[in-house]
């Protein structure tokens, strides 16, 4: 049940408690030492970017900057091991703990099997597997690493993890919500419908959005903007003075980049539609008022439940019809 506007939140109130709750948990569970932090995300998902963003500015505001980076696709053992011989080895957050994205769990497994005894902390992520096998692996490969620290993001994985893993497992929000509150754009839309395009979507809830609304998702990128952006980078890595640095400017100018696009596409609209856990996140801190469905298991309810419901915008429903409809009676109201 939904609370009373008495008894919810100003987006304010909410994020400004939840950065102080990522703030705590990260400060108890990194280790001491140099820090790496692998697994950038380099592709055209928002949300990652978003994620990856808050755990630089809490990192960057701890004095902590990553003296070694990486995204799947770059990553070197020898170069961590020198860049870091010592100290915490940091996994992205997101949503790729388990069978959903099986390239991460397979990086995960790298990880904690070549890097015996060295901490390593995973930052805030959901779990979701469907196959027993895979979370066995997983579970022994935890098993035999002895220094892993495993943050997540709602009740059920955490429930999860307690019950499969022999590991330490604390509730930490999603490091996007450090960011903290942004200005939104005007909107251009009545509604902006933000819905996934990908194998996460629930099947089978293909319904019409009403006049006046503006559908899309955000996994595309401009091939002009994505040119002009990479050009950019190109430029501005000359000022670095040595690789680490050159790596480091490159991550930060793209998911910026990344980030901008995402809160101009969800100020398009006065009101927000979406099954993306990240619309939601970067809805709350651009405090515009949006109605939320799942994705296929159940990572958004999840997520909202221990976390934000209390926000005074945030509304929920189970269908896209029932989406669009209170979406509508919200228009004209924030």
């Amino acid at each position: 049940m939904m609370e009373t506007m008495e008894d919810s939140l100003t987006a304010q109130q909410l994020v400004r408690s939840l950065s102080t709750q990522i703030n705590q948990r990260f400060e108890e569970c990194i280790a001491p030492g140099p820090v790496a932090l692998v697994d950038f995300p380099d592709h055209s998902n928002v949300g990652d970017s978003a994620i990856w963003l808050g755990e630089m500015a809490w990192l960057t505001a701890a004095g902590r900057a990553p003296v070694y980076t990486c995204s799947l696709n770059n990553f070197s053992e020898d170069d961590l091991r020198r860049a870091a011989p010592t100290g915490p080895i940091l996994i992205h957050g997101g949503g790729n703990f388990g069978t959903t994205w099986l390239r991460h769990e397979q990086f995960r497994l790298r990880l904690l099997r070549n890097f015996p005894d060295r901490p390593i902390i995973q930052l805030p992520q959901s779990i979701f597997y469907d196959d027993a096998d895979r979370s066995a692996e997983m579970a022994q490969a935890i098993r035999d690493h002895g220094a892993f620290t495993l943050l997540v993001r709602d009740a059920k994985s955490f429930a999860f993890a307690e019950r499969h893993f022999d590991c330490e497992v604390k509730l930490c929000p999603d490091a996007a919500i450090y960011l903290g509150c942004h200005q939104r754009l005007s909107p251009k839309a009545d509604i902006l419908a933000l819905l996934r395009t990908d194998h996460e979507a629930v099947a089978g809830d293909a319904v019409s959005p009403p006049p006046a609304t503006i559908a899309q998702d955000w996994l595309e990128e401009g091939r002009m903007e994505r040119t002009f952006i990479r050009a950019r980078v190109k430029v501005d890595s000359l000022r670095a003075s040595t690789d680490r640095e050159k790596r480091l400017r490159r991550y930060q100018l793209l998911a910026d980049w990344r980030l901008r696009r995402g809160f101009s596409i969800l100020s398009q609209g006065q009101v927000v539609v979406t099954d993306r856990l990240h619309a939601h996140i970067l809805s709350l801190l651009l405090d515009i008022p949006h109605v939320a469905l799942d994705n296929s298991y159940g990572k958004l309810s999840g997520f909202a439940a221990h976390w934000t419901r209390e926000y005074r915008g945030f509304h929920q429903a189970t269908t896209r019809q029932q989406a669009f409809a209170l979406a509508q009676g919200l228009i004209g109201k924030s």
